[in-house]
């Protein structure tokens, strides 16, 4: 039996091409344009795992699927699969926000850490956002200010039009010559970071944010 091997993102990936198939059915288009569709579908999903074994390889074949109810059984199998977020202590996440005295942590214990990207909690109190994630191998945490927006807009996590807030975190690069320097960097992303996770297809955009945020 196959190791898990799926990640969240992954996982979101295969069910926005299945949806893709399901609204070309539902559409009723033409027999030819539908296995178009299909193939392609297949394709991505395939160069999704480069590295699959041959058993991951024919699990995750879309090619012999007909109906609605094989595509959702599908999808259900996967989800068996998922990798999950990393566990996280209480202890380390106070570590990694040493400046937060009074650090609000989330409910580590209700987290379904199957469908994590990355963790991430708001502190209204102080207008705070946490985002925490393993970037190369290690978990990583970057915090920041929150920034309501009246409009919806593109998430540069997600990539999807939703609701919206201007999130800022202060880097840790620093010039030799003024120790006072700071950098701030900014974007918009989800409000609700649980709907990002459900969301996100690729973390492209978000490890190229940390990446920067942590730079020294």
């Amino acid at each position: 039996m196959t190791n898990k091997f799926i990640n969240n993102e992954q996982f979101n990936y295969v069910k926005s091409q299945i949806a893709l198939i399901n609204d070309s059915m539902k559409k009723n288009v033409p027999e030819k344009v539908l296995m178009a569709v299909i193939d392609l579908a297949n394709s991505r999903i395939s160069a999704l795992f480069p590295n699959a074994s041959m058993e991951q390889q024919n699990m995750l074949d879309i090619s012999k699927l007909k109906s609605d109810k094989e595509y959702n059984q599908y999808i259900e199998g996967l989800a068996t699969y998922l990798l999950p977020f990393p566990l996280v202590t209480e202890q380390q996440l106070k570590k990694m926000f040493p400046k937060q005295k009074k650090l609000k942590l989330p409910d580590l214990e209700s987290i379904d850490y199957s469908k994590l990207t990355y963790l991430c909690w708001n502190d209204l109190r102080s207008n705070k956002k946490f985002i925490v994630y393993e970037l190369n191998g290690k978990l990583v945490g970057i915090e920041g200010s929150l920034t309501p927006t009246s409009k919806k807009n593109l998430c540069t996590f997600c990539n999807c039009f939703t609701e919206v807030s201007y999130f800022s975190t202060i880097t840790k690069a620093k010039k030799s010559k003024n120790p006072d320097y700071y950098k701030a960097i900014g974007n918009l992303i989800c409000t609700d970071s649980t709907e990002c996770n459900q969301q996100i297809t690729n973390v492209e955009h978000l490890t190229a944010f940390l990446s920067e945020a942590l730079a020294k």
